[in-house]
């Protein structure tokens, strides 16, 4: 099973913030879908990096606990470059875009902002950033690692955040941000597990990376938990699109895990990730979102959703660059103890009983007596210590 992870204590005031079977800072207004009671609210393998890549070790604090909003001197600009999909995918880049908005209307600095459109060039999109010279400077995916990275060392001047990146030996203007996505995926994965008539559901992940195999596991072991209160067999059958940014392709692995016999699918697939809610609504089967409440855009068919608080860490992490605090070099392991990752608290498609034993599993993650597997190694050892 895994080993529990050493906390990262971080001065100033953010303190830290099957495989298939089948062939308080106050929360952004505008963020609509909860945990549970307690607050509101894309990505693939870290590629190599000059610094390397390392897991990072937990933080201690939520990370809403932080200090209140300051004035400034002179005009401050903080600027984000999306990953591909832009700021209309109604997941991870709209949550980010979401943040940035509201660090703009919070402290009246300037905004700058690129979409990172398939087809387009990453790299060439942070220099058109950077010639803006920006206070600080976010980035979304772990594919903006190395160019962010070198951005970071040749220009000490500016600071730089990237989230889905944890690096070995981050600069001292960079702060890496990472997520535990393993939990609230477990979370809604017992809750199919419980749900599934069929016997049968699936998970549809964007591109093969190591971020999407957290969702994937976390997600995997949650199916696997609950089979020991239904006592009966659940498959869990995988799709991955290749892509987070086409629709076209989520209606294409979404069709193959409903012909299937799926009656529950989970995505971790970006805008991707849409056409397969547009399945699930004219199949009228279920479907759970994932990073934010997905739960408007088909009302009866968005089972629960996997809430992940990327536009929350921008706000506060934007919110300790520009009051002064020094948390640079570091990098903030974020999940349910720190109250940046959790589910949907609607649950008006499944019983009552079902949404409570889910939150006791919550409880009992943060408590560190429960661990959901973050990659394959870990879920088979999981299925093995399964009781």
């Amino acid at each position: 099973m895994k080993k529990k992870i050493a906390a990262l204590m971080i001065a100033g005031s953010l303190s830290a913030l099957s495989l298939t079977a089948c062939g308080n800072r106050d929360i952004p207004a505008a963020e609509t879908a909860v945990v549970t009671e307690d607050a509101d609210t894309s990505s693939e393998e870290t590629p190599s990096s000059p610094a390397g890549s390392v897991a990072a070790p937990r933080s201690d604090k939520p990370i809403l606990d932080t200090n209140p909003l300051g004035m400034f001197k002179t005009k401050r600009a903080v600027a984000l470059v999306t990953s591909s999909g832009g700021i209309s995918d109604e997941s991870f880049n709209q949550s980010a875009w979401e943040g940035l908005e509201r660090v703009v209307g919070s402290y009246g600095c300037d905004e700058i902002y690129v979409e990172t459109k398939p087809g387009t060039d990453f790299g060439a999109n942070l220099d058109s950033v950077i010639a803006q010279d920006p206070n600080l400077c976010w980035s979304v995916g772990y594919s903006s690692a190395e160019p962010m990275y070198a951005a970071a060392l040749a220009n000490p001047d500016i600071s730089f955040a990237i989230v889905d990146n944890a690096l070995e030996n981050t600069p001292d203007n960079m702060t890496c941000v990472v997520f535990r996505d393993e939990e609230p995926s477990f979370l809604v994965g017992y809750i199919a597990g419980c749900v599934t008539r069929s016997g049968k559901v699936g998970f549809v992940g964007g591109e093969s990376n190591s971020v999407i195999e957290s969702f994937q596991c976390g997600y995997m072991g949650g199916v696997a938990y609950s089979q020991l209160k239904t006592g009966r067999n659940v498959d869990v059958c995988v799709e991955y699109a290749g892509t987070f940014s086409d629709k076209k392709a989520g209606r294409e692995a979404a069709t193959r895990l409903y012909d299937q016999g799926c009656d529950v699918v989970f995505h971790a697939a970006g805008e991707t990730g849409l056409g397969v809610i547009e399945v699930a609504r004219e199949r009228g089967q279920f479907v759970i979102g994932a990073d934010k409440d997905q739960s408007y855009l088909a009302p009866d068919n968005v089972l629960t959703s996997a809430l992940k608080y990327v536009s929350v860490a921008i706000y506060t992490i934007s919110g300790d660059y520009l009051t002064g605090n020094d948390i640079g070099g570091q990098t903030l392991n974020l999940g349910l103890s720190e109250n940046s990752v959790g589910i949907s608290g609607q649950h008006t498609l499944y019983s009552e009983d079902i949404y409570n034993e889910a939150m006791d599993l919550r409880e009992q993650i943060i408590a560190g007596d429960l661990i959901p597997p973050s990659d394959l190694t870990e879920y088979k050892e999981f299925i093995d210590n399964l009781e």
